[in-house]
């Protein structure tokens, strides 16, 4: 089975060809980071413009990189949503028209689905396992207990993870996006542990996540400093944030791992995926954690943890040879959670219903 996938959902346009054997033929993205740069974050209207100048001539490339016309294709999948909804519909409508006129089914992929399953493209992972989210917009514990099957034990109640380090990184003038860059900046700190930071929801029962007080403290310590940061400050301050995260992120995983196990006493791996995942500092925490509880660690590459389209691609396989397809007339959607039965969150519109921040 050889699928096209395609990904439009935020500021990478991606395509992708996968096959049922997990062998990635192609894997194409454009980064729109300078686009998006001078601005701090990303612009919805310049996204959904780049995505429909590029899209077109990134599929064609895919294709001959994987020596394949789209007679050889059995299907085509695109994130149907959570996203950016100007850029979801280029990706939606652009794989409609290649699937009509090659009378092809059409998968539309849950974006957190693509990310959710990516380990077991790369890694072949068994169900069940627990999932860790990370990214811009989303931050959740999940129970994955089969395509389609996520059962939420734990969200962020205000900002994303990735959301924290990009409004941190901007108050410590590193620039955008800040992931990265805090990254770098923490790795050449000489006094990381300089700077006192609280750890939200660090014990506390349940699985939720909370970071707005802890971008608050960041700014306290900018504040005190005067505004005015000196290289050393910058890289010590950024240590201290990351440090913090992780700590929170492993405190929130070992309850939500009682829980899993409690479910599922025949255990399963612990997976992190999302583009916060390739932050190296969060993947070494996690993977101690893993090990004292006994459980496989997964992490898939760098590469395939921020957005691309063979995360697509395979959740359409994974999809398609359950029998599953969607009509030409399938809605993108804004908005799309991986368990719809899970209650509300208290806190911020929209975080952990399914938005693309």
């Amino acid at each position: 089975m050889i699928v096209l996938g395609i990904e439009t959902s935020c500021d990478e346009t991606a395509a992708a060809i996968v096959t049922d054997a997990r062998e990635i033929r192609a894997d194409v993205v454009l980064s729109q980071l300078d686009d998006h740069t001078p601005y701090g974050g990303v612009v919805p209207e310049i996204a959904a413009r780049a995505h429909l100048e590029h899209l077109d001539g990134l599929i064609r490339r895919a294709m001959a990189e994987a020596g394949i016309g789209f007679g050889d294709l059995d299907a085509v999948a695109a994130t149907g949503g959570p996203g950016l909804i100007g850029g979801v519909i280029v990706g939606v409508m652009t794989a409609k028209a290649i699937a009509a006129a090659r009378n092809l089914p059409f998968v539309a992929v849950n974006h957190l689905e693509g990310h959710a399953l990516t380990a077991r493209l790369t890694d072949d992972v068994a169900f069940p396992y627990l999932l860790l989210l990370v990214s811009g917009g989303h931050c959740q514990l999940l129970a994955v207990e089969g395509v389609g099957r996520y059962r939420r034990l734990g969200t962020t109640i205000d900002d994303a993870v990735g959301e924290a380090f990009d409004k941190t990184a901007k108050l410590l003038g590193l620039g955008y996006p800040g992931g990265p860059l805090v990254e770098k900046a923490a790795a050449r700190a000489t006094n990381p542990a300089r700077f006192e930071l609280p750890r939200p929801m660090l014990g506390r029962p349940g699985c939720d996540f909370s970071f707005s007080g802890l971008k608050t403290a960041v700014r306290r310590h900018v504040e005190e400093l005067g505004g005015v940061l000196t290289d050393a400050d910058r890289d010590d301050l950024a240590a201290a944030f990351q440090a913090t995260v992780a700590e929170v992120l492993a405190d929130r995983c070992a309850r939500a791992i009682r829980r899993f196990k409690e479910d599922h006493p025949q255990g399963g791996a612990l997976v992190v995926a999302g583009g916060v995942a390739a932050n190296k500092a969060i993947r070494s925490r996690l993977a101690t954690l893993a090990e004292k509880q006994r459980m496989p660690f997964v992490a898939p590459p760098l590469r395939l943890c921020t957005d691309n389209a063979a995360m697509i691609a395979w959740a359409g396989i994974e999809r398609f040879r359950l029998g599953e397809s969607d009509p030409l007339n399938f809605a993108p959607r804004p908005r799309w959670p991986l368990d719809p039965s899970a209650a509300p969150v208290i806190g911020r519109a929209g975080v952990g219903a399914g938005v693309k921040a």
